[in-house]
């Protein structure tokens, strides 16, 4: 594995976060779909975070994007998107989220981390990751793995 791989890279991003939630899998599905499922933002994280509503993204050939984020409640975050193949990072002033992915014999690895930003929240962040963080972390997968399968 290459230092420029983008799971490493997100691997190491959630070691040094402490993110809350952290998954990370093989999966049996070509690199090209799974990717395209993760890098089609607006209209697949709505299916991918169970309390996001809508998900928007100024369109553009910039890797930096801004984008948009309701929540069921009504409730919004501004973010700033960086996107380029194999590697999404998602940062709001509360929020970071990511998603990678690195063709692997026989399928695609794929990653995903959420975590938050301010240090004031770590202890909120670690009580997550003690009690959904795993779950939702390898629910989030396989979302993306279903997904994936229907293209």
């Amino acid at each position: 594995m290459s230092s420029s791989d983008p799971v490493r890279r997100l691997r190491v991003l959630a070691a040094g976060l402490h993110a809350g939630m952290y998954a990370e899998e093989h999966l049996a599905l070509p690199y090209d779909r799974v990717w395209a499922v993760a890098a089609d933002l607006q209209t697949e994280l709505p299916h991918l975070v169970p309390f996001l509503r809508d998900f928007r993204v100024r369109p553009g050939d910039t890797d930096r994007k801004p984008a948009l984020a309701v929540g069921r409640s009504g409730l919004t975050e501004a973010f700033e998107v960086r996107l380029a193949p194999g590697w999404c990072l998602m940062q709001s002033r509360l929020v970071i989220g990511g998603m990678a992915a690195a063709p692997e014999a026989g399928g695609t690895r794929f990653a995903v981390l959420g975590a938050t930003r301010p240090t004031a929240l770590r202890p909120a962040q670690w009580l997550y990751r003690r009690l959904l963080g795993e779950r939702r972390g390898q629910a989030f997968v396989d979302r993306v793995a279903e997904r994936a399968a229907l293209r």
